[in-house]
């Protein structure tokens, strides 16, 4: 089963989009700042991460590059999830490591495509396909 992580730390978000996801299939672990998010992702090596990027502790921007600094790590896809909708938001978080980047509020089917398309293409670096 794939696993996703999602690293949120509104409740209500983090909730939504969890159940969504799970009635989709898939097997959803939870983080609610960025160091948990990390510790998480060491310990369970999800398939792909949702990271907001305003989070307390250690925000998403420095857990990305944390995690993409991480050669164990730095394969695991990473959808940056912000209210900011900039555009140059949008090139920091690629910058910091992101593989995508989507807006707040989720629109989930545009979510799940992009969640699909980052999958199969790291599951062939990974060797896994």
């Amino acid at each position: 089963m794939t696993t996703i992580l999602i690293v949120e730390d509104n409740e209500m978000n983090r909730d939504m989009l969890s159940r969504r996801l799970e009635r989709r299939g898939y097997d959803v672990l939870l983080a609610v700042d960025g160091a948990t998010g990390v510790a998480v992702a060491r310990d369970r090596k999800p398939d792909l991460i949702l990271m907001d990027m305003s989070l307390p502790v250690v925000d998403g921007w420095e857990a990305t590059r944390q995690l993409k600094g991480d050669r164990f790590l730095q394969n695991i896809p990473i959808i940056a999830l912000t209210a900011h909708a900039m555009a140059n938001d949008r090139d920091n978080a690629l910058a910091a490591g992101c593989d995508d980047y989507d807006t707040k509020p989720i629109e989930l089917p545009r979510l799940l495509a992009k969640i699909e398309a980052l999958l199969p293409a790291f599951a062939v670096v990974e060797g896994i396909s």
